[in-house]
């Protein structure tokens, strides 16, 4: 018999978030969370991209195994280029006038 670990699995977009508290078997991997989940039948969008996911904040591969305790977290993709937000903002900034009578 196998020892069991216990997990999450995380999700979250703008309007709501998910947490899926789960036992696997010792040795699972990320991708078999996120399966054991159950996830992408609740989010569609998550069974037609390419998964980024992590454990604890960090970017992991779909076959890394977990530990008791993980939080796997599934990322959304970027809707943009954080380089070129902050140029965007930058710019902006400098075509704004100041209020502050600086």
């Amino acid at each position: 018999m196998s020892t069991m670990i216990r997990i999450e699995v995380a999700y979250a977009r703008p309007d709501t978030q998910a947490i899926v508290a789960l036992s696997l078997p010792e040795g699972s991997t990320i991708a078999a969370a996120i399966t054991a989940s159950a996830l992408a039948q609740r989010f569609p969008e998550l069974s037609q991209a390419k998964l980024t996911a992590g454990v604890h904040g960090h970017v992991r591969a779909l076959d890394t195994p977990l530990r008791e305790g993980d939080r796997v977290e599934i990322y959304r993709p970027l809707i943009a280029d954080p380089k070129d937000a902050r140029h965007r903002r930058v710019a902006l900034g400098k075509t704004m006038k100041r209020d502050d009578g600086a």
